[in-house]
């Protein structure tokens, strides 16, 4: 029996008592068997799409043309789809026609994966596997429905999803489904970048993203979606820090960044990736700086959002720092200047943490807690880190040197804050207000 969230077995008591075969399908039931929480609660019907929107109250239609309606209900939202089987599949993604059925089976013929291919009606318990689903959940496999080289060709992102769930559920993928991603890579060329970019996220989720990633590379997958992550395959590190090359060292720091953080647990994978295009000898001159760019056209590239590209480009661009405690106060403030802030150094000190992981351990992180302890007495202190925390600001400039907005208003407030940033002492109106007479 699977504890089904009561939004899903509400809409599936109210289809049912319409006379509509329903049931919870794919991920929902997968999960529950392997006794995790699912994220999404997916159902599919007999009922066609505008027969599920007359029922339900609130609907949206995610996708009529493929039987999709989402419904809303107080604890949450429902994809519900109609039974359907689908022709012969011509751009690596979308059928050319769909036919709408009143037959589960031929719909979970439809599915990409055994494990997927499982409906479960919540009020009889009855649960339908076609494909042997439990028996692959059982040993731990990803199996194709059907032929794998056929499921991958009609769908380029299937033999994604294969890697994604082998790193998430922690399977082998079968050795014919295995060996069909190799023969469909001209059809993952075909999928959509806001797509890679959603599984490239989720895989990011998983414990271990290094298993997806590694299946990616085994598989010719990563040449086509993170080519500038495979160029690190083979590349050689100092021996005295490093056990593994570029490519494995971002893997391993990668797992062991938080999970819950896909910007950040990117970051820490991308870390490293300027290396290779750097390398001279063991020694890899401004790879921070090429990395940082190598970084953001990959992103935008996969269509991520210009705040997760700033705050991985700024990741990556500053995590060679070289703490110690000979620092000055003045170079910690601008050090924290440097990198955007007390925000961004928590995030660096993550990353710094997930580096070392994944290295010869050359030191135990006490530099880490040192520098956190001084950054948090400039925090108490209230010391000035940007222009806005100084106590004039471009208004007060103007009306000193009689000037109206221009750059010159800017380069006087930067260079208050430089003299701030060597003496927090002078962050007073009066004293700056001398001082903004000296630019006359």
């Amino acid at each position: 029996m699977i504890e089904t969230k009561t939004g899903a077995a509400e809409i599936i008591k109210a289809l049912k008592s319409r006379g509509f075969a329903a049931y919870l399908v794919g991920g929902c039931v997968r999960d529950s068997l392997l006794g995790l929480r699912p994220d999404e609660w997916d159902i599919t019907t007999a009922a066609a799409p505008e027969q599920v929107t007359k029922l339900f109250q609130r609907t949206v239609p995610t996708g009529l043309d493929y039987g999709t309606v989402t419904v809303l209900l107080p604890d949450g939202q429902y994809e519900v789809t109609t039974f359907r089987s689908d022709e012969k599949y011509v751009d690596g993604r979308h059928p050319i026609n769909v036919r709408f059925t009143d037959n589960i089976h031929k719909d979970l013929a439809r599915r990409d994966f055994t494990i997927n291919a499982l409906a479960y009606d919540p009020e009889t318990g009855a649960l339908i596997d076609d494909f042997d689903g439990q028996a692959d959940l059982k040993n731990k496999v990803i199996r194709s429905v059907g032929d794998p080289v056929e499921r991958f060709s009609e769908d380029g992102l299937r033999p994604v999803r294969a890697c994604r769930f082998a790193a998430k559920l922690g399977f082998s993928i079968e050795n014919k489904t295995f060996e069909a991603i190799g023969k469909t890579l001209e059809i993952v060329k075909k999928v959509a970048a806001e797509r890679l970019h959603d599984e490239l996220v989720k895989l990011l989720g998983a414990e271990k993203p290094s298993i997806g990633l590694e299946l990616m590379r085994r598989s010719g997958l990563l040449k086509i979606i993170l080519p500038e992550l495979e160029d690190g395959y083979g590349v050689e590190q100092p021996p005295q820090f490093h056990k593994y090359d570029v490519y494995r060292h971002g893997l391993f720091a990668c797992d062991a960044a938080p999970r819950n953080d896909p910007s950040l647990r990117l970051a820490v994978l991308l870390h490293d990736i300027g290396k290779p295009a750097c390398k001279v000898d063991f020694t890899f001159y401004n790879h921070d700086q090429t990395g940082a760019a190598t970084a953001e056209s990959l992103m935008r590239r996969l269509k991520f959002g210009n705040a997760d590209i700033e705050r991985v480009k700024n990741l990556v661009a500053n995590h060679m720092f070289d703490y110690s405690a000979e620092w000055s106060d003045s170079a910690v403030r601008r050090f924290l200047r440097r990198i955007g802030g007390v925000g961004n150094a928590a995030d660096l000190f993550v990353l710094r943490r997930a580096d070392a992981e994944a290295m010869i351990k050359v030191n135990n992180g006490e530099y880490l807690v040192e520098l956190q302890k001084r950054i948090d007495r400039i925090i108490e202190e209230e010391h000035a880190l940007h222009v806005i925390d100084l106590k004039v600001n471009g208004n007060d400039v103007m009306t000193i040197l009689k000037i109206k907005p221009g750059p010159k208003v800017g380069q006087v407030l930067n260079d208050l804050l430089e003299k701030v940033l060597d003496d927090p002492k002078l962050n007073d109106r009066d004293k700056l207000f001398e001082m903004i007479k000296a630019h006359a």
